[in-house]
């Protein structure tokens, strides 16, 4: 049987399955874990304009978060730990699942060829880093001068001692240990993960978590071939074909069919209630704001935030939103690092910024709506002004610079925030 669903309740459903609708129901270091597993996977980028994506997405969604929050719990208290090509941080509960995917990869029986092939053609690096970790607690690619190794190509490193505790790294006998300028400083596993998490599931058991969570992940998920590969979940058709089919028959995973879609999609069967309390036009209990709504105050959403980012944007709330921080500059429409502006339900435009560090002052350098009469919206301008003014207290600025924004209303009712006084990660 085939739940159908309108194309409101799909957008509500993963706009709040992510946590980002009605509000923030999260706060603080509890809440960020919370978050971080509701959420299934964070998604880890070095690149800081004004903050990291992953520390943008758990803004979005947790009060009182501040930058680097995630790493408390992932490097301090171990209840998660990175890894991937596509580099996500997990629960670390989750790991004997993961080391069955970590395990093919090295046997090249699934998942990114290029692993095992890494293991063939630096063989000798590998087994002389597996020894130095043997000897020390932690090792970083830095301890090892270029002028001592061989030089490689790869995007991965360009000594042969970063592709050896790469290929460590994702093979599951080393994990990060700690992070010092993003940079991985690694550990023997048995050091880093509990003893009772260093085994392997079942591979039938594997296989059907890793097609739970790419479900619950996406909220609604088409489970193509390509998002398979992408999430690092191992062998592309192995849980599809096999699996799948039990999972529908026991009514684990559900068919959703969303009108307007042509394609059908998949959803877990526990959430199959909130399919339906969404479709009653109401809200789940477990999703009621701690302090405002996303209509009272407008949330900006990472450029890799999951419900919008690869295209997701268009088909959730006909928004085209493309990262535009790898393209050249001419080519650029809205800017360097222009986030999404979430208000109520529906992305209504977007804006780019900088932090500037030698003044302490977060700058507006643009600001696009999609509807061009937000712009003269008094609930919208206060809605606005409060999104802003959380945001300048998250990176810690000084002041704020919105000058850029054309709309007079708009700029008027974020003029209290370019007074911001400064507050430090540590005040409340």
């Amino acid at each position: 049987m085939t739940l159908t669903i309108d194309h409101a309740t799909a957008r509500r459903f993963i706009l709040g399955k992510q946590g980002l609708w009605p509000g923030r129901r999260w706060r603080g270091l509890a809440g960020a874990e919370q978050a971080m597993r509701a959420i299934e996977y964070l998604q880890l980028d070095p690149l800081q304009i004004i903050a990291r994506s992953h520390d943008l997405t758990l803004h979005s969604r947790v009060l009182e978060y501040t930058p680097g929050l995630w790493e408390a719990l992932a490097y301090g208290r171990r209840t998660f730990f990175d890894w991937g090509g596509w580099l996500a941080v997990r629960p670390m509960d989750e790991l004997p699942h993961w080391r069955v995917v970590m395990r093919r990869e090295r046997d090249g029986m699934a998942g990114d060829a290029r692993i095992r092939k890494l293991g063939q053609e630096h063989a000798e690096a590998i087994a002389e880093m597996r020894a130095v970790l043997r000897e020390r607690d932690t090792v970083s690619n830095r301890d090892f001068a270029m002028a001592t190794r061989t030089r490689t190509e790869s995007y991965r490193g360009r000594k042969d001692s970063a592709l050896a505790l790469y290929y460590l790294w994702r093979t599951g006998e080393v994990m990060t240990h700690h992070r010092e300028r993003f940079e991985r400083v690694y550990a023997l596993t048995e050091t880093v993960a509990p003893a009772h998490l260093l085994y392997e599931s079942d591979e039938d058991e594997a296989d059907r978590f890793l097609l739970k969570k790419e479900v619950s992940f996406s909220g609604l998920a088409r489970l193509k071939r390509e998002a398979d590969a992408f999430h690092g979940r191992g062998e592309p058709d192995r849980a599809a074909k096999r699996v799948l089919g039990a999972l529908l028959a026991e009514g684990t995973i559900i068919e959703v069919q969303v009108e307007g879609w042509k394609a059908g999609h998949y959803a877990l069967g526990s959430d199959a209630a909130l399919l339906h309390v969404l479709g009653a036009g109401r809200v789940p209990e477990a999703w009621a704001p701690l302090e405002t709504t996303t209509t009272d105050e407008v949330v900006f959403l990472a450029p890799l935030d999951h419900v919008s980012a690869r295209g997701r944007a268009n088909v959730l709330f006909g928004f085209d939103y493309v990262w535009e921080v790898y393209k050249p500059e001419h080519q650029r429409k809205f800017g360097y690092y222009a986030l999404p502006i979430l208000w109520g339900e529906r992305l209504v435009g977007r804006f780019d910024s900088k932090l500037d560090r030698t003044t302490n002052t977060f700058v507006i350098l643009g600001l696009w709506l999609e509807d061009e009469t937000l712009g003269s919206n008094e609930a919208f301008a206060e809605a606005l002004a409060r999104g802003f003014a959380r945001f300048v207290r998250f990176l810690g600025a000084s002041t704020l610079d919105a000058m850029a924004i054309r709309e007079p209303l708009l700029r008027q009712r974020l003029a209290p925030a370019t007074r911001t006084t400064h507050i430090s990660p540590g005040d409340p």
